[in-house]
């Protein structure tokens, strides 16, 4: 049975009013869905353009005091995928623009990879698989 692809990602956030705006610009379209719900939170969900679901969340539960860590159990990063390198920089003109602080394009045999943090300090990171040729 083949493995199923990845439909959604979702994040928690410490404040929505905050982390909505700054994914809405960033992604660069509004929230498919931004609702309560019977869980217990509440979330916006963006839509991007290859279908797979992005939600920041907000729960009803105080978050710990704690900032966001990948050295933590839990979430590393989240990436997301460019078809080339050139697709990287045109990114990061756009974080520039935007006022989002990034670590620049960074090569490895593996593929290139443009690293950033989110309000919380969440790391998202896009990336780009190695040229061909």
């Amino acid at each position: 049975m083949p493995f199923p692809t990845l439909a959604h990602v979702a994040v928690t956030v410490r404040d929505l009013s905050v982390s909505v705006p700054w994914y809405r610009a960033l992604i660069g379209s509004e929230p498919v869905l931004d609702e309560d719900t019977d869980a217990g939170f509440h979330h916006a969900v963006f839509l991007l353009d290859n279908g797979t679901l992005f939600g920041v969340h907000q729960h009803t539960t105080a978050p710990s005091d704690q900032p966001f860590s990948e050295y933590n159990v839990g979430l590393d990063h989240v990436g997301f995928g460019c078809a080339e390198r050139a697709d990287l920089e045109r990114w990061q003109a756009r974080l520039d623009e935007l006022g989002i602080s990034h670590g620049g394009i960074v090569d490895a045999h593996y593929g290139s990879g443009l690293s950033f943090r989110d309000p919380d300090g969440i790391t998202l990171e896009f990336f780009a698989p190695p040229a061909q040729g």
